[in-house]
């Protein structure tokens, strides 16, 4: 609801573990550029909501006012992502130790954070795209 952009490409929670985020973007007339495959800036929000969904839950879950945004963004597309991409984070338990560090020391916390996206009517293993993207949160005062 405080992202309306991020409604509008209908990112759909996968899976969600300790440690692994899944989510899906589909790719459709939202989300494809005019050459067929999804636009970079989609798969910039799924790079980030990959991330952000396990800050949130370790925020929600904190009872406290956190506040966070991404500092910095870096992408490596691979190859064309041609179908409904998934976008994955395997750092799960280091995002929530980053917002418990920041509820600890009363501090700007930041820690950059790896994912990854794939096709998987195409490949389930090979990458379409990676991701390194830095996550700061702060106590809200």
């Amino acid at each position: 609801f405080k992202i309306p952009l991020l409604g509008w490409v209908h990112p759909r929670l996968i899976a969600m573990s300790a440690e692994t985020t899944r989510l899906e973007i589909p790719l459709n007339r939202r989300t494809k550029n005019h050459i067929g495959v999804m636009y970079f800036g989609a798969l910039a929000m799924g790079a980030e909501a990959a991330v952000a969904i396990k800050a949130i839950k370790a925020i929600q879950q904190s009872k406290q006012k956190v506040d966070f945004i991404f500092k910095d963004f870096q992408a490596d597309f691979l190859k064309r992502a041609e179908g409904d991409v998934h976008f994955i984070c395997d750092q799960g338990l280091s995002v929530e130790a980053l917002v418990a560090k920041c509820l600890s020391s009363g501090q700007r916390e930041t820690q950059t954070f790896e994912s990854y996206a794939l096709v998987p009517s195409k490949s389930e293993t090979e990458k379409v795209a990676q991701f390194k993207i830095s996550l700061s949160v702060k106590r809200r005062i």
